[in-house]
């Protein structure tokens, strides 16, 4: 009777394509996370900028 080699191979490459696949959308979805909290940050970073530059020339045209 003849031995048939095992399919379990195709089964681990099957398993480790998956694993690498959920690493990669992980990782994409860590660094748009990333991105995000950076474009928020410097977003109201300018508009505290632009708050406290719209402040400062009204109190300046003022005579003391």
């Amino acid at each position: 009777m003849a031995v048939t080699p095992s399919k379990d191979y195709k089964r681990q490459a099957r398993e480790l394509k998956k694993i690498e696949k959920r690493m990669a959308r992980e990782t994409a979805k860590a660094e748009k996370k990333a991105a995000d909290e950076a474009a928020q940050k410097s977003a109201e970073e300018a508009a505290e900028a632009a708050e406290s530059g719209e402040a400062q020339p009204e109190t300046q045209g003022t005579p003391a």
